[in-house]
């Protein structure tokens, strides 16, 4: 393993056992409301300060991108971190939710880390040398056809800005696929994708700590990645399309009638 990426593992397991004993204290946590439908708890934020402190010891020059705590210092070296996605499934005692590490250098996914406390499950990746759960190398599913598909999604929470694009974009998505599911996590759902448990992925309205390591875990799955447009700047975005090769294109053409000029193609 690559020795970065070790850390980064090293980081997740530590915030994910804080998060995983804490569930059982749900009811007594201090909970804050950021904005409608997103909170954050004491949890988030001791979770998010063991990862920096993790990360820091081994790599004290390297920049970090934070949910909670924004960002700090200035390095060719980002760590981009989500202490606890899916924290509105935690709150309500929902076991879907994870730790989500990434690592750019100079611009690129290099290392990546998504753990789920609660199945035990750790997805890896380390740019070009493919993806890994818990050790065990993990590819993208060969289907070719949307109609066989399973697509995992997340509905918008906080920002409803492109509801009405999206709702079009669901409708045909539902009647040309074989499901859809929503179970509250981008992040998990990324690597879910990766370790052929969808056949795509696409939401609006994420932020980078969100996707960062869930795209990297599917690129080195042999899956794709793009924005809703099929351009490369989903994470500045976080409007992302997400698939098989085959599966991500039809995703693509189905999308494409309902781009508005929020959701459109951005380059990077």
């Amino acid at each position: 393993m690559h020795p970065m990426l070790n850390i980064a593992v090293k980081a997740a397991r530590r915030a994910g056992n804080l998060i995983y004993r804490s569930t059982d204290k749900i009811d007594h946590l201090t909970v804050t409301k950021k904005s409608h439908a997103d909170f954050v708890t004491e949890v988030d934020r001791a979770a998010e300060q063991v990862i920096i402190q993790t990360l820091l010891e081994a790599y004290p020059d390297h920049a970090i991108l934070a949910e909670e705590s924004g960002a700090q210092g200035e390095s060719e070296f980002l760590w981009i971190i989500d202490p606890l996605d899916g924290t509105t499934n935690f709150l309500h005692g929902v076991p879907q939710f994870a730790v989500s590490i990434a690592l750019q250098h100079k611009g690129i996914l290099t290392q990546a880390v998504i753990y789920d406390p609660v199945r035990n499950e750790l997805f890896t990746a380390t740019r070009g040398r493919g993806a890994f759960l818990n050790d065990k190398r993990i590819r993208v599913t060969k289907r070719l056809h949307l109609a066989d598909a399973l697509i995992g999604t997340g509905f918008p929470y906080s920002n409803f800005q492109h509801i009405d694009a999206y709702m079009n974009i669901l409708r045909d998505v539902m009647q040309q696929s074989s499901g859809l599911r929503r179970p509250g996590s981008a992040a998990l759902d990324l690597a879910w994708m990766a370790a052929g448990r969808y056949d795509g992925f696409f939401e609006t309205g994420l932020k980078s700590w969100d996707i960062a390591a869930g795209c990297l875990l599917v690129t080195e799955a042999g899956g794709l990645v793009s924005d809703l447009g099929g351009e490369n700047g989903y994470v500045k975005t976080g409007h992302i399309c997400a698939g098989n090769p085959d599966i991500h294109g039809h995703l693509l053409k189905l999308i494409a009638p309902h781009l508005t000029d929020g959701l459109k193609a951005t380059k990077v």
